[in-house]
C-alpha cells in the first residue's frame, strides 16, 4: 500500500491543547507515541512548515498528515477461530472473545485478533494502526468480550475513526457489577485520569484529566449483583470499569477496579468470577462507504451466560 496524504484546516485555537494530542482525539487509531513520531519525522507539518508535538493548534492553521504505507508486519497470520458479524470489501465487525488480546504486545506476542485477521483478511487490512496494529480502529481491553470494527484500506479507517472522534458511535455494553445502584438509570460525568501512584491504572477524578460520559441502566437485580446496560458517549481507557468504581459498583470479576468487593462476593456466593464480566453488545455507526446506518449486535459468550444464570 502507498503513502497517503490528508490536508485540514484547524477551525478554532485551542490554547491548553497540544498537536499531538489534538491529533490523537482526531484519529484515536493512532497512538499518541506514533503521532509524536511522525510529526518529529515530518511527516505531519502545519503550514507545510515542521513543528514539535507540543505545538499550540491555532484556528486557520492548515494541518497536512502523511501516513506512511505499512511496514512490514512482525505479527504472522494465525488460523484461529474467528466470528464475524457483519463483513464486506471494506470493513468487517468480528465479536471479540474474552481470552484472545486484541494486537501483540504485553505479553501476548502471538495468537491476538491481529493474527486471526491477518490470516482471515490475507493481509488486506489499513495501515494507520501501524505495524502492530492493522486494521484496528478501536480497542477492547483483553478480558472484554463483544463487538469490534476492523478496516480494510485506509479511506475507511480515517472514516470511522472521525466518527468516533465526533461520538457519533453507538456503544452499549453489558456488565455485571457487585451490589444494586440505588437508581435504575443514571449518567455519571466524571473526568478520567492517569492514577496518580498506581501508573496501570486509571481514576475518576473532578479536577483534571479528560471528559468522560457513561449512561446506565439496571436491567435485571440480583441476590448480590446486577445487570447493567452501559452506554458510552466518551472512549476514555477502562471508562466503565472505572466510572462504576466511582458509584460504588464495580464489575464481578475485576481485580484491578474491584478488588475488595470481589472477595466479599465470593464470600457471599461462593462464586468466583473468570474474567471482568463486561460486553460489548452492541454497536452502530455509518457505513463509510453507502452512508447506512449499520448496527451488529454480539450474543453474551459461554462464561457471561453462566455467570448471569449462577448469581441470579
Amino acid at each position: 500500500m502507498t503513502e497517503r496524504s490528508e490536508t485540514f484546516t484547524i477551525e478554532q485555537t485551542l490554547p491548553s491543547e497540544r498537536l499531538d494530542r489534538f491529533l490523537h482525539t482526531r484519529y484515536p487509531a493512532a497512538s499518541r507515541s506514533a503521532l509524536q513520531r511522525l510529526i518529529e519525522e515530518g511527516e505531519i507539518t502545519v503550514n507545510e512548515q515542521t513543528v514539535k508535538p507540543t505545538h499550540v493548534p491555532h484556528a486557520g492553521e492548515v494541518v497536512t498528515v502523511r501516513w506512511p504505507g505499512p511496514r512490514p508486519d512482525k505479527a504472522e497470520p494465525e488460523d484461529l477461530p474467528l466470528t464475524v458479524l457483519y463483513e464486506d470489501e471494506v470493513l468487517l465487525v468480528v465479536n471479540k472473545t474474552p481470552d484472545i488480546a486484541v494486537h501483540p504486545g504485553n505479553g501476548h506476542e502471538q495468537h491476538t485478533l491481529v493474527n486471526a485477521l491477518l490470516h482471515h483478511c490475507k493481509g488486506q487490512l489499513s495501515g494507520i494502526g501501524g505495524v502492530a496494529r492493522p486494521g484496528i480502529v478501536h480497542r477492547l481491553d483483553l478480558e472484554t468480550s463483544g463487538c469490534l470494527v476492523v478496516a480494510k484500506n485506509d479511506a475507511t479507517h480515517v472514516a470511522l475513526s472521525a466518527q468516533f472522534a465526533d461520538r457519533e458511535v453507538e456503544k452499549i455494553y453489558h456488565a455485571v457489577v457487585c451490589g444494586a445502584p440505588t437508581r435504575v438509570t443514571g449518567e455519571i460525568k466524571v473526568p478520567i485520569a492517569r492514577h496518580p501512584t498506581h501508573r496501570k491504572r486509571m481514576a475518576a477524578t473532578e479536577g483534571g484529566g479528560r471528559a468522560a460520559w457513561t449512561t446506565y441502566e439496571v436491567l435485571r437485580r440480583f441476590k448480590a449483583v446486577s445487570l447493567v446496560q452501559c452506554t458510552l458517549h466518551t472512549g476514555r481507557t477502562h471508562q466503565i470499569r472505572v466510572h462504576m468504581e466511582h458509584l460504588g459498583y464495580p464489575l464481578v470479576g475485576d481485580s484491578i477496579y474491584g478488588k475488595r468487593q470481589n472477595a466479599r462476593l465470593v464470600e457471599l456466593t461462593g462464586y468466583e468470577a473468570p474474567r471482568q464480566l463486561l460486553h460489548a453488545a452492541r454497536l452502530g455507526f455509518t457505513h463509510p462507504k453507502t452512508g447506512e446506518k449499520l448496527v451488529c449486535e454480539a450474543p453474551w459468550p459461554q462464561d457471561f451466560s453462566a455467570a448471569v444464570q449462577t448469581l441470579s
